[in-house]
């Protein structure tokens, strides 16, 4: 007969379940992502994807994010059906975030100087922040997956070329989907924000839980924030 001690415990993991859903794959090797995961008290395991990550001619932001996010997603599965039993199909999750500005799109710096453009880009202006998210069911079903963006718009204060140097020496850009982290130092820049803060660090978590819960059609998150 159960005990209180466990309809208690076994109440809390039911609660668990509920509002956190199974434990994920993280199929991104961002230490930002993994952090989100673990703050928000998410069960994870990372399993970084390895994909071309070049953009298509003409290529819009929202469709590339959201094909990369599933690529991501795709190339985690297929090293996960290896290697796992087909019985035990993961939950896996990809992700893509990038900062468009007047219609330029802004991965990753290449290099200092291109991290010095960035910033002389964003300077005074507002600029948005796309990511893209997949959840991927593992296993035989591999068409079994679900894809969505989020969209916040991000306003800087005008830089001078001091505080861009004094930036980019940090090293901090160097990383970053438009040269900055807005966790970081580069939190001194941002005067104003809509939207999901989350998802300028790389993870918007609201639409990942809702994406779990499936509660809501996927195309209600597509247009979030756009105005």
């Amino acid at each position: 007969m159960e005990t209180e001690q466990e309809r208690q415990v076994s109440a809390a993991e039911t609660n668990h379940d509920e509002f956190f859903g199974e434990r994920l794959v993280l199929a991104s090797a961002s230490p930002r992502r993994a952090e989100i995961l673990r703050a928000v008290g998410w069960p994870f395991d990372k399993s970084p994807a390895d994909i071309d990550e070049t953009r298509h001619p003409n290529e819009e932001p929202i469709a590339y994010v959201e094909r990369l996010a599933l690529q991501k997603a795709q190339a985690t599965a297929q090293h996960l059906s290896a290697t796992v039993s087909n019985s035990e199909r993961r939950l896996i999750l990809g992700a893509d975030t990038v900062v468009v500005i007047a219609g330029e799109l802004l991965g990753k710096p290449i290099d200092e100087e291109d991290a010095r453009r960035m910033l002389k880009l964003l300077s005074g202006r507002w600029h948005e922040v796309i990511t893209g998210l997949a959840l991927l069911r593992s296993g035989p079903m591999d068409h079994d997956s679900q894809v969505a963006h989020e969209r916040t718009r991000v306003r800087f204060a005008a830089l001078t070329a001091g505080e861009i140097d004094w930036y980019i020496g940090s090293g901090e850009p160097m990383d970053k989907a438009g040269a900055y982290a807005i966790q970081g130092k580069a939190a001194r820049f941002v005067e104003e924000i809509q939207g999901d803060y989350l998802n300028i660090v790389g993870l918007p978590v609201h639409l990942l839980y809702r994406l779990c819960q499936n509660r809501v059609p996927i195309a209600d998150f597509g247009m979030r924030n756009a105005d």
